[in-house]
């Protein structure tokens, strides 16, 4: 098994947020995940926009995850190395 970390939409039409997630390569977008990280609001103030557990996230780096590009530019924001 492959795992990604990867965005998982919640919200309604024009006011989206989403979980940062560790999900299964093969899984639909909403489908079930392995472990949540965190949170991404786009619509909220800057400071209140990201929320990360950066050991997890280090965690499953080392485990061999794979990042996607988004999650990528969030990561780069909160200044945790890849």
């Amino acid at each position: 098994m492959s795992a990604t970390i990867r965005l998982k939409k919640f919200g309604t039409k024009k006011r989206p947020y989403y979980r940062i997630v560790v999900i299964d390569k093969r899984a639909p977008r909403d489908g079930k995940t392995i472990e949540e990280l965190g949170y991404y609001h786009p619509i909220e103030a800057e400071d209140k926009q990201i929320l990360l557990s950066e050991d997890k996230v280090k965690a499953w780096l080392q485990n061999g995850a794979i990042v996607s590009d988004t999650v990528r530019k969030i990561l780069n924001k909160k200044n945790i190395s890849l």
